[in-house]
């Protein structure tokens, strides 16, 4: 049944299939009663069948086709979807190449390959004009509009296929770190993958560079983290913060620095930054936690892979990003020998 379906604009068309995977459900019948039979077979989530029941979007076509309106445009009014929509008018409406690189799309999730320096979302939005950032020139060296935030690349890249759905992040990083963000496109993409970060069921590898060589080269690193009550934005380990847990492995050293791969049991703000500072090998160019460097003007912290089960097919996903420009040069030096 789930492999049968095609989606139309906003609705999503589930033939039945012969074989009697859609259990209770019968064709044709009210949509009080098909909501009834949706829920009892226990597909999607309750919440998802209901709030559909609720705006009239569950029913049936005349060849008894399950019909859902799963895919209902974001609000035009959406402060999010105007400044995306004015970010696309000044950049011509194509989404420009030197945005956040798309690494899977598809109806139901995107996955944007997050530039250092980009935030995910903004913290002021509210107070922020429509039209972006400046930050990139044009071929007449004119600057052109670009997305403020990752949250406005989603929705410029939504509008500009013409398929203006509310793309929402599920997980966020830090805004100098760079690597894959996964998006849902409706809501119940976004039901099942918030469900799926909660049960711990989406996996997040990180490549970092840390000052020093950790010893062991393999190991879990299993401290609570709270706020700094001495710094406004900073963490640290702390015995009364919450539970977090970091397994780290080393790529590569050399004399005075390392290649880790790290991944997280939690998702602690800033947890890969305190956990390897709190060892004695903070990131490289992390100022805030006791790793600033010459050799980079940011966090060596890169999210190198991303693993989570489709939303619809249940498939299982792997996104892998390519190390940015930055981080390669900085490992270059290293491997030469250079400080």
């Amino acid at each position: 049944m789930m492999e049968s379906a095609y989606r139309r604009g906003e609705w999503l068309y589930v033939p039945l299939s012969p074989d009697g995977d859609a259990g209770e459900l019968r064709a044709g019948s009210h949509a009080h009663e098909t909501r009834l039979q949706l829920l009892a077979l226990g597909l999607w989530p309750a919440k998802w069948i209901n709030s559909l029941f609720s705006t009239g979007g569950i029913g049936w076509t005349p060849d008894g086709e399950l019909r859902l309106r799963a895919f209902p445009a974001a609000a035009a009014a959406d402060p999010l979807q105007r400044r995306a929509a004015a970010v696309l008018a000044a950049s011509g409406g194509a989404y420009a190449p030197d945005w956040p690189e798309v690494l899977h799309e598809d109806d139901w999730c995107l996955v944007l390959n997050k530039p250092a320096g980009l935030p995910v979302h903004g913290s002021g939005e509210a107070q922020r004009p429509a039209g972006g950032r400046t930050s990139h020139a044009d071929a007449a060296g004119k600057t052109a509009a670009s997305p403020a935030t990752l949250d406005e690349a989603a929705a410029c890249r939504c509008l500009a296929a013409g398929d203006p759905l509310p793309a929402r992040h599920i997980h966020r990083i830090d805004d100098d770190t760079s690597g894959p963000v996964l998006y849902a496109k409706n809501d119940l993409a976004q039901q099942v993958l918030d469900a799926a970060m909660r049960e711990k069921a989406i996996g997040r590898e990180y490549w970092a560079a840390v000052h020093g060589v950790p010893n062991p080269p393999e190991g879990k690193i299993d401290q609570p983290i709270g706020k700094d009550r001495h710094h406004p934005s900073r963490r640290r380990v702390s015995p009364g913060g919450d539970r977090a847990v970091t397994f780290y492995k080393v790529l590569e050293s050399w004399r005075s620095a390392a290649l880790v791969r790290l991944a997280l049991d939690t998702g602690r703000t800033h947890q890969i930054r305190v956990h390897m500072s709190h060892i004695g090998h903070p990131l490289l160019g992390d100022g805030l936690y006791g790793g600033a460097s010459p050799l980079l003007g940011r966090q060596a912290l890169h999210g190198r892979l991303l693993r989570f089960r489709h939303p619809w097919t249940g498939s299982e996903m792997e996104i892998e990003a390519a190390l940015p420009a930055d981080m390669e040069r900085l490992l270059t030096r290293l491997r030469a020998g250079k400080p």
